[in-house]
């Protein structure tokens, strides 16, 4: 078969001046090269027709897709490589070593927090507007004055009865015993007028909106990371302190039930609710950083020195950069995203022929994104970069392993809010430098609670309300100095009664004194204050007078009426 030459063989063989041999050696040449790079066609078709079988499989398996934004690719199965381990704590969890070597009894736990500087700068600021507004009328207060007054609010708070007016509580009557002990009704609502945590005549004119409480709080905030390490599992989130006076960061909700108020960020541990972390929301910042998202930021912010663990939040915080941002940190993160998040595919918010019950999985590197259908119409989208599979549980509703962990944790704020608004010593005012200084009350109180529970666990172990007992020997350890050195007697039979017990020494109540040994009889005697005719025979003698009383004469079992009458 004769030999076909291309029309570039056929031009240089006609153009070409040299002999035969010079041809004949180029167009051995030029098939040779020709026939190479067939060969090379030949490999690489096969290559890719390999590449595009393969290729082809895959994509039968797996399919793709891309966010609103078209900057993030997903998968619909997970990465071959992904590893399902849980970070490991840098950080042992419970009460730290400084807390458990400073927490002697539960009046020194709850001081933890409201440490002696704090209560100092209440006391100084206090005198200062008590000078300002009552002049030479005005006595100084003291360090036993301002945690008397702390403790008759958790008290209140203990009774239920924060939102009771104060004459109420004060009433000989109907009232509570204690609080007459502990300072007269007056004296209570001059402090609570004078009550301040900064001077205002020499307050620097600043943009600063938390200058009223500004030191305290910071001095207080950072009390809170030093006493407790969470567990693996912390939550991040908002809540309200109630407020509906003035105030230039004051924050509309209408999904909490006071709707108006002072609007809280924190992180806490999702078992306990101990606040690790607070801020106060003041509003759009004014440096007009815009680098970072304020959610991004905010719960940066919070979960500052935090290695290792799982940060559970909702659609407020949840986003795609903030879970890259906690990656660099060694943090997982599990939460909510909202719908209209531009790193979502559509693929996924689609509710168009869903199943209820249903889930849509999408993966990358190191996020994976599940699309639940709780029922016809609705999706829920979680984002997790502590989950890497597509799991299903096997209950009924089929939720995804993803939802489950997440409900397991995300309470914690809530939790810290709920346990709060218990039994709160928050009361009715019209500045919110106090309404923010009760809710620190609230929170040092609960917090004290947690280390002193972690610290003694046997401490009423079984009982329900052990909290409510421990904010009752809060309140009494913090009344009891001022009880102890009042100098004016109460007015009052039953609040004298409780005065004279606190004021009695702990080793006497103990100890068998001589007034005591007489103060019980051998035998029974007839009541000095009942007639002869009823011959009422008693073992109870008065502890001022020594004469014998029955239980109709018996004040607060222990003292006659005519000694809390003088």
């Amino acid at each position: 078969m004769a030999k076909q030459f291309s029309l570039q063989e056929t031009l240089s063989y006609v153009l070409d001046s040299s002999d035969g041999e010079d041809v004949a050696d180029a167009e051995s040449e030029d098939f040779d090269e020709a026939s190479e790079t067939e060969d090379h066609l030949e490999q690489d078709q096969d290559h890719n027709e390999a590449y595009e079988e393969n290729s082809d499989e895959e994509d039968a398996d797996e399919d793709t897709y891309l966010s609103k934004d078209r900057s993030i690719s997903w998968t619909s199965s997970p990465p071959p490589r992904a590893k399902k381990s849980k970070p490991a704590l840098h950080m042992t969890t419970g009460i730290t070593i400084y807390a458990s070597s400073h927490a002697k009894d539960i009046k020194s736990t709850f001081e933890l927090f409201l440490i002696e500087e704090i209560q100092k700068i209440v006391l100084e600021m206090s005198n200062v507007e008590g000078r300002r507004v009552f002049a030479d009328e005005w006595m100084d207060l003291d360090l036993a004055d301002i945690q008397a007054y702390i403790g008759v609010v958790i008290l209140a708070g203990v009774y239920c009865a924060n939102n009771e007016n104060m004459a109420s509580l004060w009433h000989p009557d109907s009232g509570r015993a204690i609080f007459g002990a502990v300072m007269p009704l007056k004296t209570f609502r001059k402090m609570s007028r004078v009550i301040r945590f900064d001077n205002k005549q020499k307050r620097i004119s600043s943009k600063d909106k938390l200058a009223a409480i500004q030191l305290v709080w910071n001095k207080w905030a950072e009390r809170l990371p030093m006493m407790y390490s969470p567990g693996p599992n912390v939550t991040v989130d908002e809540f309200l302190v109630p407020f509906r006076g003035r105030c230039p960061f004051r924050q509309y909700m209408p999904s909490k039930p006071a709707k108006y108020g002072i609007k809280i960020l924190a992180a806490c541990d999702s078992k306990t609710s101990y606040a690790w972390q607070m801020q106060v929301y003041t509003g759009k910042s004014v440096s007009g950083n815009l680098k970072k998202d304020p959610g991004t930021r905010v719960v940066l912010d919070v979960t500052e020195g935090l290695r290792g663990h799982t940060i559970f939040c909702d659609h407020s915080f949840t986003s795609h950069a903030l879970s890259q941002e906690l990656l660099k940190r060694k943090l997982t993160m599990v939460g909510i995203i909202g719908k209209n998040k531009p790193e979502l595919p559509p693929a996924l918010l689609a509710t168009k022929g869903r199943a209820c019950f249903s889930s849509m999985f999408a993966f990358t590197e190191r996020q994976s994104l599940v699309s639940y259908c709780p029922k016809k119409g609705e999706t829920v989208l979680l984002l997790s970069t502590l989950h890497r599979d597509a799991s299903v549980s096997s209950r009924d509703d089929k939720k995804p392993t993803i939802i489950l962990d997440y409900n397991k944790s995300k309470g914690g704020v809530d939790n810290l809010d709920k346990m709060v608004a218990t039994y709160t010593c928050k009361r009715k005012t019209a500045r919110w430098p106090m309404a923010l200084f009760f809710n620190m009350l609230d929170v040092s109180a609960l917090n004290s609670y947690v280390l002193w529970c972690d610290s003694h666990p046997e401490w009423h172990s079984g009982k329900s309300f052990r909290r409510r007992l421990f904010l009752e020997e809060l309140g009494k350890a913090l009344v009891a100095p001022l009880m102890e050195n009042r100098q004016h007697p109460a007015r009052t039979p039953t609040s004298l009664c409780v005065l004279n017990k606190a004021r009695r020494p702990l080793e006497v109540e103990n100890e068998a004194s001589t007034s005591h040994t007489e103060a019980i009889p051998r035998k029974r005697m007839r009541c000095f204050l009942c007639s002869r005719e009823k011959d009422r025979k008693t073992t109870v003698m008065c502890r001022t007078c020594t004469n014998p009383i029955c239980r109709s004469h018996a004040v607060y079992h222990a003292y006659c009426v005519q000694c809390t009458d003088s």
